[in-house]
């Protein structure tokens, strides 16, 4: 672990270089170490990859004491991996009007569509952190075996909820938004919503599940969701 001044108000815990699950279970457990203690000055923090981003008021805990508290707590035995992970199932209508790029994928893999469905549903993925738009999860423990290239040309427009493969990494868009992420399917789930009060259906430290649902179930949940 290393600690690093970012400004005169805010500093960067870094765990590591490598973007794995246990380095990011790590930024994790720190955030919710700190958010426990309810230190005193501590602004927000902003958990990533691999670092997690203090913003402090100087006025309140100096940087030498905040250094000093983030090295004892991470000293006391059985503070390591005391994160609760909340599980989250996402219905997600894997239909070719949603994934539009299941062909590609699919030629690029060499695995036919339904062993894509089946191989992405089939794994738990840990939300390592939210960024690129409000509430745009990435997510890690996608199964290399259906890992494709980003699109060379993005599209302008992505429909909120798309979920999509770039890499060795998959995730869902939120919100409309530009993207070159490969369309595998979509969720009827709002995931960004300003007036909830959980803005965020995921957060940060969060395992999800996909579970494939057919485009009748997909209508009716959306129906339903924005009554």
């Amino acid at each position: 672990m290393k600690i690093i001044p970012s400004g005169d108000s805010a500093m960067l815990v870094r765990f590591g270089n490598e973007i794995t699950e246990k380095i990011n279970t790590r930024v994790h457990d720190l955030h919710f170490m700190l958010d426990e203690l309810k230190v005193k000055g501590i602004i927000e923090m902003v958990p990533a990859y691999t670092d997690l981003l203090i913003l402090y008021d100087p006025l309140k805990v100096s940087y030498d004491g905040l250094n000093q508290i983030i090295n004892e707590e991470i000293k006391k035995p059985g503070k390591q991996g005391t994160i609760k992970q909340r599980i989250i199932e996402i219905p997600v209508c894997y239909d070719e009007e949603f994934g539009s790029d299941l062909a590609e994928v699919s030629e690029h893999t060499g695995l036919s569509k339904d062993e894509i469905i089946r191989i992405h549903s089939n794994s738990k993925y840990l939300v390592y952190m939210l960024g690129f738009t409000p509430g745009f999860s990435y997510l890690g423990g996608m199964d290399e075996r259906i890992a494709c290239p980003r699109k060379k040309i993005p599209r302008q427009n992505i429909p909120a909820g798309s979920v999509g493969i770039a890499d060795k990494q998959t995730g869902i868009y939120p919100i409309e938004s530009p993207g070159g992420w490969q369309l595998i399917g979509r969720t009827p789930l709002n995931l960004f919503n300003p007036e909830r009060e959980e803005v965020f259906l995921c957060q940060a430290g969060d395992q999800l599940q996909f579970i494939p649902i057919e485009k009748v179930e997909f209508e009716s949940i959306k129906i339903a969701q924005n009554k």
